[in-house]
């Protein structure tokens, strides 16, 4: 059987144990190999559309 608490946990305490901020981290950036812009791992870069030296997006000039 579940065991079930004595007295009511406040909201504050309910939302601090909800609350993920504690595990944001930045996004893990990388170099693209063709225009040598930031961008997101495994991911098509959003300056020139290549992926793994693959255009996969056409972009104009």
């Amino acid at each position: 059987m579940a065991i079930v608490p004595k007295r009511k946990h406040s909201k504050a305490r309910r939302n601090t144990r909800r609350s993920n901020v504690w595990k944001l981290e930045a996004p893990a950036l990388s170099r693209c190999s063709k225009c040598g812009a930031f961008k997101l791992i495994h991911r098509v870069c959003k300056s020139c559309g290549h992926y793994r030296n693959r255009e996969v997006v056409k972009k104009e000039a």
